[in-house]
């Protein structure tokens, strides 16, 4: 794997890359079954049904989906299903739960547009909970997707994996961080930047903010490290404890509520070993605006994170 992180955004978007890499699975493995809850036309598997008769549009009716994915998986397939993120959590929680995991069951769901990313959908679609959902389901894999290369390999690594997954990606576009032919391990974080004053563990679009965030810090002397931790569960608990250890301050960054997600996580995972912060969102509800404003309104930007940078370093 080669980090290639440059600040530059990439001009593929997730949807398009999403419908791409769906329709080959489905070509060249004949036990994958693809399921949308009528979200076909946002993410870019509209034509997979004239295609295949393994494509399969289940209308707004999420429970009923996954209940028919689990159904599947029993029958020896490998059911891939698509939702909005709130829609891939907790409106269909308790039949991922039960159906999927407590039967042990394997499905692999893709959350859309997670968090701020939800932008104009509001704050009814900005699923600020849905890790902490995931978390809460034992054996769960969960992975807050960082770029293009990362999502294309997840979901070919995610149809043969057993259990739960869920893959957390917007439908827009991010900053390349990975080179194309990256291949990346399920519970093992990425060091993107090195440095001895701090880390910041972030994931997500998140991972582009931390790297602006450290480049910001750098210019008043203060070198961090970053950290993509993308499989929030199983945690890379080995590398959180030696960046704890290393530098003394961990800072969390991540597009979720801190209660529950990667911060809850990694403070549980550290126990006190280090000085610790978060940049998260609070206790409150998403709204209705554009992602650059909504960055800044729940305070997920790259000076945020430097901040919050120097005011952990200097906790006492």
């Amino acid at each position: 794997m080669n980090v290639i992180y440059t600040g530059e955004m990439d001009t593929r978007l997730f949807k398009n890359v999403i419908g791409e890499t769906i329709s080959e699975l489905l070509r060249e493995d004949e036990n994958v079954v693809y399921l949308d809850a009528d979200l076909m036309n946002c993410i870019g598997t509209a034509k997979l049904p004239k295609e295949t008769d393994r494509a399969i549009n289940c209308g707004i009716a999420e429970a009923n989906m996954i209940g028919i994915a689990c159904g599947l998986s029993a029958a020896g397939f490998k059911p891939i299903v698509h939702t909005f993120g709130p829609f891939a959590s907790r409106r269909c929680y308790d039949q991922v739960f039960l159906s999927g995991g407590y039967a042990g069951n394997s499905i692999t769901v893709i959350g859309t547009d997670p968090g701020v990313t939800a932008t104009f959908n509001g704050g009814t679609h900005m699923p600020f909970e849905d890790i902490a959902l995931y978390r809460a389901i034992p054996n769960a894999i969960i992975v807050d997707i960082t770029d293009v290369s990362m999502l294309k390999d997840f979901l070919r690594q995610a149809k043969d994996l057993p259990g739960i997954k869920y893959l957390r990606v917007g439908r827009k576009g991010s900053a390349k961080v990975y080179s194309e032919d990256s291949h990346f391990q399920i519970g093992k974080g990425i060091v993107l930047r090195e440095g001895k004053d701090a880390a910041i563990i972030a994931c997500g679009i998140m991972v582009h903010e931390a790297m602006q965030a450290a480049e910001i810090l750098s210019q008043d002397g203060i070198e961090v490290a970053v950290i993509d931790i993308f499989t929030i569960k199983p945690l890379d608990v080995e590398l959180v404890k030696t960046y704890a250890r290393k530098t003394g301050t961990i800072v969390t960054a991540e597009n979720h509520n801190k209660i529950g997600g990667l911060y809850s996580a990694v403070k549980d995972a550290l126990d006190g070993e280090a000085k610790t912060g978060y940049v998260a969102v609070e206790d409150e509800f998403g709204e209705v605006g554009p992602q650059d404003y909504l960055q800044k309104r729940f305070g997920l930007t790259s000076d945020h994170i430097a901040r919050k940078v120097k005011e952990t370093i200097n906790k006492k």
